[in-house]
């Protein structure tokens, strides 16, 4: 398992990770040493441990946005797979309704010309 030495708030760590994940371990970490610099300026020496805390506080306030935005949107894309389903629903009816009425339509037509050559007779056919 591969071991990786960050610092985070002037202070060294050496940590392990999983094969491959070095760079993301060094990543959050530095997320994380810029958050508490970021805290430190604003709040001065107040402690490393409560530092952390702020920092690890201030994760944890973007998680639960995340996920709020995250349940939103998975809301969201659920009334739209609804309303594309019945879209598809009205547009398959109006089809069935459109192939119908040119099924009516051409069963009239047929009907009128076989009455029209009937009414003729002379032989001469329409249609």
């Amino acid at each position: 398992m591969p071991q990786v030495t960050v610092t985070i708030n002037s202070r060294q760590y050496r940590m392990a990770c999983e094969d491959g994940q070095e760079d993301h371990l060094l990543a959050l970490c530095a997320d994380l040493n810029r958050r508490i610099a970021e805290l430190s300026g604003k709040f001065g020496e107040i402690g490393d441990a409560r530092l952390i805390l702020m920092a690890a506080l201030s994760v944890a306030d973007e998680l639960a946005d995340t996920g709020e935005r995250i349940r939103r949107l998975e809301q969201e894309l659920a009334t739209l797979r609804n309303a594309r389903s019945a879209t598809a629903d009205r547009t398959q009816a109006g089809q069935a309704a459109i192939v119908d009425a040119f099924n009516t339509a051409a069963d009239r037509i047929e009907r009128l010309s076989k009455r029209l050559n009937q009414s003729l007779g002379n032989g001469v056919a329409i249609g």
